[in-house]
């Protein structure tokens, strides 16, 4: 199934030319080629952006823990002075 010759190939090729017409298929190409550069810059950037993240200074994480910890436990005593049972 994934094997194509030659023969097939060409039928594609013949079928993509009917369809788009000759004079389309550069400007086609040209698209495409910048739509992958774009793409490629794109993902080099955000795994750029994450190792950043990943390599955030202990202290910063302490900070940001210590800030979840807080929210964390203001949304504790929050839900337990509206809970009417409690």
């Amino acid at each position: 199934m994934g094997n194509l010759g030659a023969t097939e190939l060409l039928i594609i090729a013949v079928v993509v030319v009917l369809l788009f017409g000759s004079k389309k298929l550069p400007e086609m190409a040209r698209s495409l080629g910048r739509s992958a550069k774009i793409l490629k810059a794109e993902s080099a950037g955000l795994q750029e952006e994450t190792r950043a993240d990943t390599t955030a200074e202990p202290t910063q994480v302490a900070k940001l823990q210590q800030q979840i910890d807080d929210l964390q436990q203001q949304l504790k005593n929050a839900q337990r002075g509206s809970n009417p049972t409690g």
